[in-house]
């Protein structure tokens, strides 16, 4: 299909799961023979029942849950990716070296990865105790063998870049003496970096892995759950109604439908095919170009990462760090989240009054009686969920009775009744879902761990912030730029640096990984800087999910335009323009941490002007980037608005005030040339 074509072919199930398997690696599982596929859905049914079991019932050593955790993740890898991509599109022929399409090569490395996982948990606490430090030749092999197969597994899994930087950084501990400048420390030999990495919770066993276990696990099963039992077909019909019959509503659905289901889901391409699979079709119908309406959908799927309650990974990963309750969180992140979708709300509706476009038919909507009537006890899970981490309880505790509120729904439901099978089904699919972030979460522990064994973090924070002091120094020796003190300018710079490599890093893994990643150097960083540390972790987030959407990596965008019958990079082109607000707001909220509603020295005077001045900057820049306010703009006018809207951007009375007088001269404009073209 043309990228000029706007007709409004429908995808069936089996070509959208194609899509999405294409551009998730997360998904390409490989088919199985029917034995072999039996025997590997029990096992992910065993998963999901046992990390039920052991966070709302069982009392399991820490350690060891965390090694049954990984045995389970790693060992199903091996079972479920193969080693090239191009071997998981079809079963393979019938071989001597493979069972049910799964090579015995492949069987061995599960079977190594399960006891390598679970040799050192399983050892009693006093004699692991005696263990770290001094390793025997056994201890040595074990990790070693995992160190090996846990980089190939999240080869196989999320793609080569992760075990890639993982690489890199074993090498850098192991022959620092050789590294240049500020970098260079004593290094380590072998013995000693597998004594790190797997004899102490510094490395594969750490916080990583620890919140996968113990949060993440539950939070994706509940997701898949929810959306069984029609949470995520509500969302969709709310949004339709909510905004359907306005100008470019199928924009506004998308928009609507995925902050929606964000709140259930943390994935930015399984949103985009969900409700794309509707929103992107009825876009092109009302007349949006095909670009356009896949940008529209990635985008704001993305904003399923930052949107509270699930956030992805991410939002339990800064619990463990932060050591602050996950609905403090929460808090923090719901002002930005909304920003974002607002920015996307503007550019989408000028697009459409620039465009003259319509909105759905009376007859197009579902009507909204009957869709609260149908399905208002899926709501139930989420809200039951929400209560409890609202009221101060755990997290894993909120996603134990909200897994269990989804069970008993869905077998009352009438409308979305769930079935045993089903229920084995949700299991199979919540589990295989978290196989891919599990490995991520494996390799990220290495990174980790070799910043911590070398310091290496504090040593590329000083490298930034000196870069940045230098750069600064520069900048502020020149008129007028010499307003600002070189304080100002090395923050301003550091954060323009750590925002680049947060984009780069996430231009091919996930975005926890890059998240944990990126912490290590950019929280010293900003720490030298006097950024509070939810601020500074907040901002390494947001720009690691704006790789989601930013070319020449944008995997959402990529899958919207698979369903739009798009160009990939014009579509990732115009999702990154789109979502131009999520890469504004971290500026925000450093210079203002009030937005982040909990961050230290919060006022509701602050909040308030930062809030407003970001929405008028986000409203602005749509604006510029649109080329329309009541009329058609030039570039001029454009450009204008572009710069002022930085002006609103940087929080403060003052500099909002001389913000609307710049503008107001352009709005009357704006007003007037709409009078004289409705008047000829």
């Amino acid at each position: 299909m043309s990228s000029q074509d706007n007709t409004t072919k429908e995808l069936t199930a089996e070509e959208l799961a194609a899509i999405e398997r294409k551009y998730d690696p997360e998904l390409a599982f490989r088919p199985t023979g029917k034995f072999i596929g039996l025997l590997i859905t029990t096992i992910l049914v065993a998963m999901s029942a046992y990390h039920f079991y052991a966070a709302g019932f069982g009392l399991i050593r820490e350690v060891l849950h965390r090694g049954i955790h990984l045995s389970f993740v790693l060992g199903l890898v091996f079972l479920l990716f193969s080693w090239k991509k191009s071997e998981s599109t079809e079963l393979q022929k019938a071989a001597w070296y493979q069972i049910g399409g799964v090579s015995i090569l492949d069987l061995v490395c599960s079977l190594a990865t399960v006891g390598a996982a679970l040799y050192l948990p399983l050892l009693p606490a006093e004699v692991l105790a005696d263990r770290v430090g001094n390793p025997s030749e056994f201890d040595v092999l074990m990790g070693s063998i995992l160190l090996v197969l846990t980089l190939e597994a999240t080869r196989r899994s999320v793609g080569p870049t992760l075990p890639i930087i993982a690489l890199i950084f074993i090498a850098f501990a192991l022959f620092g003496p050789y590294a240049p400048g500020a970098l260079k420390h004593g290094g380590t030999s072998w013995l000693g970096l597998v004594n790190h990495l797997y004899l102490t919770n510094q490395g594969i066993y750490g916080i990583a892995i620890g919140v996968m276990a113990q949060y993440v696990f539950l939070f994706i099963l509940f997701g898949v759950l929810a959306t069984r039992i029609g949470l995520g077909q509500l969302f969709i019909d709310l949004a339709m109604v909510v905004a359907g019959r306005f100008s470019g509503g199928p924009a506004k659905v998308a928009i609507f439908s995925s902050a929606f289901m964000g709140t259930i889901s943390g994935s930015s391409i399984a949103n985009t095919v969900t409700t794309g699979a509707l929103t992107i079709p009825a876009m092109k119908k009302v007349g949006y170009p095909p670009h356009f309406s896949g940008a529209v959908e990635a985008t704001s799927s993305t904003g399923g990462q930052i949107t509270p309650p699930i956030l992805g990974a991410a939002a339990f990963i800064m619990v463990e760090y932060l050591e602050i309750p996950l609905r403090d969180i929460l808090a923090a992140a719901l002002f930005p989240a909304l920003l974002h979708y607002f920015g996307i709300f503007i550019m989408v509706h000028l697009e459409a009054k620039k465009l003259g476009l319509r909105g759905l038919r009376a007859e197009e909507l579902p009507k909204a009686a009957l869709v609260i009537k149908q399905h208002w006890l899926s709501l139930i899970p989420l809200a039951i969920l929400v209560y409890f981490i609202l009221a101060g309880r755990t997290p894993d505790f909120a996603a134990v009775y909200g897994i269990i509120a989804c069970i008993v729904v869905g077998f009352l439901n009438p409308v979305n009744r769930l079935t045993f099978g089903d229920l084995w089904q949700s299991l199979s699919v919540g589990a295989k879902n978290t196989l891919a972030v599990g490995a991520a979460a494996a390799t990220v522990g290495i990174v980790v761990g070799v910043v911590t064994l070398t310091g290496v973090g504090f040593r590329l924070g000083y490298v930034v912030v000196q870069t940045a002091t230098d750069i600064g120094d520069m900048l502020g020796s020149i008129w007028p730029l010499s307003y600002f003190t070189i304080e100002q300018w090395a923050l301003f710079v550091s954060l323009i640096l750590i925002a680049i490599a947060c984009i780069i890093m996430g231009a091919g893994i996930p975005t926890t990984a890059t998240y944990i990643i990126l912490v290590a150097v950019a929280a010293p960083a900003l720490a030298q800087l006097n950024v509070q540390p939810l601020v500074s972790h907040f901002f390494v987030f947001y720009y690691g999910v704006l790789a989601d959407i930013t070319p020449p990596v944008a995997l959402a965008a990529y899958a919207a335009a698979g369903i739009a019958g798009a160009n990939p990079f014009k579509t990732g082109n115009t999702a990154f323009r789109l979502g131009i607000a999520k890469a504004l707001v971290p500026f925000v909220f450093v210079y203002s941490p009030a937005l982040l509603l909990v961050a230290d020295g919060f006022t509701w005077e602050a909040f308030f002007t930062t809030l407003t001045g970001a929405m008028l900057g986000i409203a602005s820049l749509g604006i510029a980037f649109t080329g329309y306010l009541f009329a058609p703009m030039g570039s001029l006018q454009r450009w204008w608005f572009a710069l002022v809207s930085f002006l609103f951007i940087a929080p403060g009375l003052i500099t909002m005030a001389i913000g609307l007088v710049l503008l107001a001269p352009l709005v009357i404009m704006q007003v007037q040339q709409r009078k004289t073209t409705l008047t000829e």
